[in-house]
């Protein structure tokens, strides 16, 4: 039974591991938060279960405002130099900035769906 799990596994794992590089490559990360698009920036690790937790809750709302706002995904194991850029003192940490690329809200710990949308609708987004 245990070998027919494996291939479990490593699949499960590697899922893990996809969903919390985001979109972008290490090196495209600097280019974000882009000007003239609101932008939620996720900041988080795998091993974090209330990062865990946020996985499909992002994957929604990236969906749900595609073409209107972009949700970027960052897994801070493997982009350390994002924790000092981005001033994260706890994961997961959600930060959400506006058209002009300035930091307009920033929340510490899991954050779910209604929050997200709210936050999004008080930045114009719909």
């Amino acid at each position: 039974m245990m070998k027919r799990m494996i291939p479990a596994v490593i699949f499960l794992s590697m899922l893990m591991v996809h969903a919390f590089t985001g979109d972008a490559d290490a090196g495209e990360f600097d280019k974000y938060p882009q000007k003239g698009k609101i932008t939620l920036i996720d900041l988080g690790a795998g091993s974090c279960i209330p990062c865990k937790m946020m996985v499909p809750v992002l994957d929604k709302v990236k969906k749900r405002y595609e073409g209107k706002a972009e949700v970027i995904v960052i897994d801070l194991r493997y982009n350390r130099d994002q924790i000092e850029r981005f001033q994260v003192r706890a994961i997961p940490t959600q930060v959400f900035y506006d058209r002009d690329g300035r930091e307009v809200y920033r929340h510490v710990g899991f954050m779910d769906e209604n929050a997200i949308v709210e936050q999004f609708a008080k930045m114009g987004v719909k």
